[in-house]
């Protein structure tokens, strides 16, 4: 590990100029990427901005018909919130599959919204149920949020605040899970909301993204049966020594069938 320069802030406003005209400093939420990335020393920040004591990014609360949580919350919060399981059950079962139990009590929902995994749960929810992400300069909306590998729409010394999830109509998240580091090899999130059904997939692409087919027959007819023909293109999809591109593009209509079984009970 390189030396680094370490600060935990206790306002947000502390956090952003302490990020403010340093190049190489980097913030921290739950640190479940950055620390074994900086172990591995394959990153060299100048600086680590730690924001696990501002008290004001975490925290779940109902405003209306949507859930919003702090970007500070951990996962395991999520899981277990009484809030979130009432208002939107499949956000909390997603969030109960995250990791195991060390990540889940350490890893936080911005930290993950930001850095955009490929196989993050996170963003097939954001996704799925169209959430706006709030940072400290203004807000995201989920189409077009998450830009590919590692990447969003994030510019330099933006940080998230809060995630706020609309309450779908039905909706539900299924995830074939890689045995050893339970990410998802195919994950898929089905919501049928007031304004359509919205169906996303993480793991099997270098990004989170929507299967405009399903959606459509789903919009006819919310049953596993209307998608069962549905054949996902391989073409760009991941492709490792835990499956193939076609194994994936498999995975997705099996996990998108499952989804929309669960979502209907």
């Amino acid at each position: 590990m390189y030396d680094f320069a370490y600060h935990k802030p206790k306002t947000l406003a502390d956090a952003v100029s302490m990020l403010k005209g340093k190049d190489e400093a980097r913030p921290m939420s739950g640190g479940m990427t950055l620390i074994p990335t900086l172990k591995q020393r394959l990153a060299k920040p100048s600086d680590v901005v730690d924001l696990g004591a501002i008290k004001e990014l975490a925290g779940i609360k109902l405003e209306g018909n949507n859930v919003v949580i702090g970007a500070m919350t951990r996962h395991g919060d999520v899981a277990s919130s009484a809030d979130v399981k009432k208002a939107i059950p499949a956000l909390a079962e997603l969030a109960s599959l995250i990791g195991d139990p060390a990540v889940r009590n350490r890893g936080t929902i911005g930290g993950s919204v930001a850095n955009s995994d490929p196989a993050a749960d996170y963003p097939a929810a954001i996704v799925a149920l169209d959430a706006t992400i709030t940072t400290n300069t203004g807000t995201h909306k989920a189409d077009g949020f998450f830009k590919g590998l590692f990447e969003t729409a994030l510019k330099e010394g933006e940080l998230i605040t809060s995630v706020s999830f609309p309450k779908p109509e039905k909706a539900a998240y299924m995830k074939f899970r890689n045995p050893a580091s339970r990410y998802a090899m195919v994950g898929v999130f089905v919501a049928k909301t007031a304004a359509g059904v919205r169906v996303a997939v993480t793991g099997a692409g270098p990004a989170v993204f929507r299967v405009k087919a399903m959606e459509d027959a789903l919009s006819k007819d919310f049953s596993s049966a209307a998608i069962k023909d549905i054949k996902i293109p391989a073409d760009d999809l991941n492709s490792d020594i835990h499956g193939s591109a076609e194994y994936r593009a498999h995975l997705v209509g099996v996990m998108a069938r499952r989804a929309v079984d669960a979502a209907n009970k």
